[in-house]
């Protein structure tokens, strides 16, 4: 099989998150890029769903604060749902 390099641009964030979920995969971009388009061309289409999620204000608001609190190195963190419920009831 021939193969002809290609270069495309893709947001460095996604590229590294991209590149450590292949390789735990036990695949390079290469690999994972070429399954993708064989996966493209099999079905005469993207191999997935393309769609905007709707989600309401209030989930949305959720989803941020998810995020905040999953990056602060302070949040409170438990081992398990009996600590967490303890806590809740103080």
């Amino acid at each position: 099989m021939a193969t002809t390099p290609t270069q495309i641009r893709i947001d460095a964030k996604v590229k590294e998150e991209a590149s450590a979920l292949f390789e735990n995969l036990g695949l390079d971009m290469s690999s994972a890029v070429n399954m993708f388009l064989h996966q493209c061309v099999l079905r005469g289409g993207l191999p997935f769903a393309v769609e905007m999620p709707m989600y309401n204000a209030k989930t949305l608001e959720a989803m941020e604060e998810a995020r905040r609190i999953s990056r602060d190195q302070n949040a409170k963190a438990f081992d398990d749902i009996e600590s967490l419920k303890a806590e809740l009831d103080e």
